[in-house]
């Protein structure tokens, strides 16, 4: 009953601001009215305010009118406010000439009544509002002098003007004075000098240092930074600037999460997290085509190799998202899954989940695996994936990302898979170490399997490396920084190409995607738009400015043994063409194709335990690959899958 007593105050609000208005444009009129009846049967003024008041009041009832609280008053309500006008006096003149034809009405009233019930209606809104939010207290000759003295510690705002004007919104409506906001530093050039509720917008973010020495020099210096926004958006903001902040001993603040605003009484700023280099150095999300990776997905059955790895955990979370029907996560390491695996369950608690430890490089049990499963998709992200580890253990590194991908391959043509993807990397062109070698050879794995009828398609997707990756340099360099340094780069002009985990899972299903839509059966090779390399040792100038320490030092250490200055992206025999957007499909002009005989070859050596025969081998056969000697017959030929 309340409520609706409140709505139905709203509405006769309405009407007397209605007939009010009407009356204004009726006196003010050139021609003066009379109150009474001037001409026989003509309508009266009292008689033409209640019908005009009546009109505007069904049509705020219409419209819904009194939902909208007037302390919440925005721009969609004025236009509401508008039409109602508009319409209320269409009526309201169709009403009278039909009564009296209009005898008694002054025309101008009908151009001026409108206005003045637009005007009134979303006038006393507004001051409502005002008053709602105590904006009429930031007019100077309200402030007291007590006020002026007794100010709270300074803020800075960073980010766009939309959220500072939402921030400072909520601050005006719940009074909170923990901090006084004096200055905003935005994202756009041509936004400075404007204001945003009495705050003024120093500079842009480029401009960050010179707005904080102005702020210094007016002794304003914030005690306090609000990012508005996660600082990875925020473009022109750079490890250095916020090294320099927490150097400075500014407090760095965010605003709590949906989660947490549950936890918080009013608007409690929380510290901010740590600022990830991955979030500095990513670049513009990439626009998925979610309808061509829902069509992959949905109402699938899923199967990850390497589920527990970064890249494996992460395909896990955004095959999980996009609602599979099952998915089975498969990984060697058995800590790797048991995390893995309760992730999935809590996070994806609607999606069938079924862990299975298994090495890949057992054939037998990797098909009886996929026998049970019958996955309609599996991702292979299992493999021995470190430069130096790899070096000096090049037969595992055979075992596993050589003879493992041909398991797989294997089995999921001997379960009906739909699809099988080989996650790869750029370190497998032009290989001068071992991982590259058995990842270039992998790919020839891939490229090896012929697809007719119905059977599995067959693809391998190739990227640099990713940042924050286990074992990845970033994760090195910050423990290295933790430790109070050196910091150690091999060469002081290394340049690698970079991405995110979740960009690299992202793209690996887009150009899955894209491959799923045509008709082609061949096994094909993408690569994935890497943007332009980054110099390894910028990178640990960056993580070092963004600790805030300034004592830290970098080593330069030397190459170590099968490490390249650079990486490429295509081989010499390799060209490539768009595929999808930053996608790129990879041509490759050599003939050489693996067989199973080529594997049997290479596992009888590794057998021998002889290191150097087996880079021996390894490298001859990734020289036929390439097209840099004639293929030769292998010794040995067995069985698919042997």
């Amino acid at each position: 009953m309340e409520r609706m007593a409140v709505r139905a105050q709203t509405v006769v609000f309405d009407i007397l601001l209605a007939a009010l208005a009407f009356s204004i444009a009726f006196f003010v009129a050139p021609t003066q009215p009379e109150l009474g009846f001037g001409q026989a049967g003509a309508l009266s003024f009292f008689q033409l305010a209640a019908l005009y008041a009546a009109i505007a009041g069904a049509f705020s009832l219409i419209f819904r009118g009194e939902l909208s609280p007037w302390r919440y008053v925005s721009i969609p309500d004025a236009l509401v406010l508008a039409r109602s006008a508009l319409l209320t006096v269409g009526v309201f003149l169709l009403a009278v000439f039909v009564l009296d034809r209009a005898e008694g009405l002054p025309r101008s009233t009908l151009v001026m009544a409108p206005l003045f019930q637009m005007v009134t209606a979303m006038g006393v809104r507004i001051m409502r509002r005002a008053l709602h939010e105590h904006a009429l207290e930031s007019f100077s000759p309200l402030k007291t002098i007590t006020d002026r003295l007794t100010q709270s510690p300074s803020l800075l705002l960073i980010g766009p003007p939309s959220l500072a004007d939402t921030y400072l919104r909520d601050v005006a409506r719940s009074h909170d004075r923990t901090y006084t906001p004096v200055g905003i530093i935005g994202t756009d050039r041509r936004d400075v000098g404007a204001q945003v509720r009495g705050v003024c917008i120093l500079e842009a973010i480029d401009r960050l240092d010179e707005a904080l020495a102005d702020l210094r020099r007016w002794n304003r210096y914030p005690r306090a930074i609000l990012f508005l926004e996660e600082p990875g958006k925020l473009k022109g903001l750079t490890a250095d600037m916020l090294g320099r902040l927490k150097t400075d001993g500014i407090r760095l603040l965010r605003l709590p999460s949906i989660v947490e605003l549950s936890q918080h009484d009013g608007l409690t700023l929380l510290p901010m997290r740590d600022i990830n280099i991955e979030e500095l150095l990513a670049r513009e999300p990439i626009e998925l085509d979610r309808r061509a990776i829902g069509g992959l997905i949905k109402s699938r059955r899923v199967l990850i190799t390497g589920a527990g790895g970064s890249i494996g955990s992460e395909l896990c979370r955004q095959v999980a998202a996009f609602n599979c029907a099952q998915l089975t996560v498969v990984d060697f390491s058995e800590t790797a899954l048991f995390e893995i695996e309760r992730e999935m369950r809590e996070t994806y608690p609607h999606i069938a989940v079924k862990a299975v430890l298994c090495d890949v490089r057992d054939a037998q049990r990797t098909a009886t695996v996929f026998g049970q499963e019958a996955p309609d998709l599996v991702f292979h992200a299992a493999a021995l994936k470190h430069v130096s580890m790899v070096e000096r253990h090049p037969m595992e590194g055979i075992l596993t990302n050589v003879i493992g991908t041909w398991n797989v391959a294997e089995a999921s043509k001997a379960s009906g898979a739909r699809q099988m993807v080989l996650i790869s990397t750029d370190k497998a062109v032009d290989p001068t170490n071992a991982m590259g070698a058995t990842k270039r050879l992998a790919e020839a794995v891939v490229q090896a399997q012929q697809t007719t009828g119905e059977g599995t398609r067959f693809s391998a997707v190739r990227f640099g490396n990713v940042l924050g990756s286990s074992g990845s340099v970033v994760p090195i360099f910050k423990s290295q920084i933790e430790r109070g340094g050196p910091v150690t780069v091999t060469h002081p002009e290394m340049t690698r190409f970079f991405m995110t985990i979740p960009e690299a899972a992202q793209l690996v299903l887009h150009a899955t995607a894209a491959c799923h839509e045509d008709d082609r059966r061949d096994s094909r090779l993408f690569l994935l738009e890497m943007g332009e390399p980054v110099s390894i040792l910028d990178l640990a100038r960056q993580m070092i400015a963004l600790s805030g320490r300034r004592d830290i030092e970098i080593e330069i250490t030397g190459l170590r043994p099968g490490e390249k200055l650079t990486e490429a992206l295509l081989d010499e025999t390799e060209r490539s063409l768009p595929a999808a957007p930053k996608v790129l499909e990879v041509i490759s002009n050599s003939a050489v194709r693996v067989t199973p005989g080529h594997l049997e070859a290479l596992a009888a050596v590794v057998a021998t335990g002889d290191v150097d025969d087996v880079r021996r081998a390894l490298f001859d056969l990734v020289a036929q690959v390439r097209g840099e000697k004639p293929g030769a017959a292998p010794a040995l030929r067995v069985v698919a899958g042997g």
